[in-house]
């Protein structure tokens, strides 16, 4: 098959073990990214399959139109990005392994890197470290604290395990159906929602971003949180409202964010207001981006392609185009 593969920003596929899986396809890795959909369906115009880069790029009705050859879209994980009804209605098969009982442990480390981070200042440290300048500040100590998690998943799960090694109180909110496999499971919830953020000393959000979750995180509930308290998101940064989070660091409630996630990716503009934020520390959406995770995650999208040029496609997420 014509496989082509998005966004592989590194060139770092082909470096992994998993690439040998796609050798007997004839492939061709993409290292940059296209916003404009008739420049990219022009790219793709031989594509059979099509292998996504998580959901750097979106599969619309729009781009779907312009590549008939196009069979199959294999993925990992959620697939919010994707226009599933248009492919049904193209007759292109989507393929995502949805890893069920399988957290991310990279975007896991990362959350407690981040939450480290900003307790003990220590990218304001190493930069007055580097410039001369002998310590700045005072950071806070992890032991004794309290971290909320906000959502009841398999990254928040890991990222409580980590916590409860440092000595830290950890407490959830989440949906009603989370807190109550929450409480079923012992954990502690918080009293409420309105308890929850005000009485945290860090609060991580782990929740998918779907149309229900959109905006979930409000500017209420984070200038309700401590002046000394850091808001961490790792997820996406759909969930907080629009403008809500550089307002609240503008409030001085929190008085830290540390976020892996912005609305728009990639952000290169460093003067954009959140971005340059000093109460902001940032990384670039890395997450999941390890050799381990990379690896892990695309031998299964290369499985989903060999399968279906095999004739028994696996993970189909809409199973009628194959059956027609």
């Amino acid at each position: 098959m014509k496989v082509h593969i998005l966004d592989d920003w590194f060139d770092t596929l082909r470096g992994l073990p998993c690439f040998a899986r796609l050798a007997g396809h004839d492939v061709t890795v993409w290292t940059d990214h296209l916003e404009d959909e008739a420049a990219l369906a022009a790219r793709l115009a031989e594509a059979e399959a099509l292998v996504l880069f998580r959901e750097r790029t979106k599969v619309t009705r729009g781009l779907l139109e312009r590549l008939p050859g196009l069979r199959l879209v294999s993925q990992r994980s959620v697939y919010p990005h994707v226009d599933v009804a248009a492919c049904t209605d193209h007759g292109v098969l989507l393929c995502s392994n949805m890893h069920a009982g399988t957290p991310s442990y990279a975007a896991a480390e990362l959350t407690f890197g981040l939450i480290l981070a900003a307790m003990r200042q220590i990218p304001q440290q190493m930069a007055a470290a580097k410039a001369g300048r002998w310590q700045i500040g005072v950071g806070k100590t992890l032991r004794g604290r309290r971290l909320g998690l906000y959502g009841y998943g398999r990254i928040a799960t890991a990222v409580a395990g980590y916590a409860e090694a440092f000595g830290m109180e950890v407490v959830w909110w989440a949906s009603e159906a989370g807190r109550a496999r929450a409480a079923a499971d012992g954990r502690q919830l918080a009293a409420s929602r309105e308890a929850f953020f005000a009485a945290s000393d860090v609060v991580s959000v782990h929740v998918r971003l779907k149309p229900e979750t959109r905006g979930i995180v409000t500017l209420a509930d984070l200038t309700a949180m401590q002046p000394g308290a850091v808001f961490v998101n790792t997820s996406r940064a759909g969930l907080v409202a629009p403008g809500a989070l550089l307002a609240a660091l503008e409030a001085g409630r929190p008085g830290m964010a540390a976020v892996d996630v912005f609305d728009t990716e990639p952000l290169t503009d460093p003067s954009d207001p959140l971005l340059a934020h000093p109460n902001l520390i940032a990384t670039p959406h890395i997450g999941f981006v390890t050799e381990d995770e990379f690896d892990l995650q695309f031998a299964d999208i290369f499985d989903q392609v060999n399968a279906y040029a095999e004739g028994a496609p696996i993970n189909m997420i809409n199973p009628e185009v194959w059956r027609g």
